[in-house]
C-alpha cells in the first residue's frame, strides 16, 4: 500500500490540520500553569495520602520494636549457669 503507519486510511469531508512537532513550543507554560497546577493537586490529595502512610509507618515501627524486643535474651534464664 506504500502508506507510513498512520496513513492508511482514507478520510473524506473531515478537514484536519496538524502541527509540525518543530513548531511547538515543547514547554510552554510550564511555569505559569504546571507549576501552580502540581501544588494544586497534591493540596487536593495529601489528605488522602499522608494518614494511611503515617498509621502505616506507626504499625511498622511498633511492630519493629516489638520483634527487636522479642529477640532478646532473658537475662533471668541463665543466672546459675556457671
Amino acid at each position: 500500500m506504500g502508506h507510513g503507519f498512520g496513513q492508511l486510511f482514507k478520510l473524506r469531508g473531515i478537514i484536519t490540520y496538524r502541527i509540525s512537532p518543530f513548531e511547538q513550543k515543547a514547554f510552554a507554560g510550564v511555569i505559569s500553569h504546571g507549576f501552580p497546577n502540581t501544588i494544586r493537586r497534591i493540596s487536593e490529595n495529601i489528605l488522602y495520602i499522608v494518614p494511611p502512610l503515617g498509621l502505616a509507618y506507626l504499625i511498622y515501627d511498633q511492630a519493629e520494636k516489638e520483634h527487636h524486643r522479642l529477640m532478646l535474651k532473658n537475662p533471668a534464664d541463665y543466672e546459675n549457669d556457671e
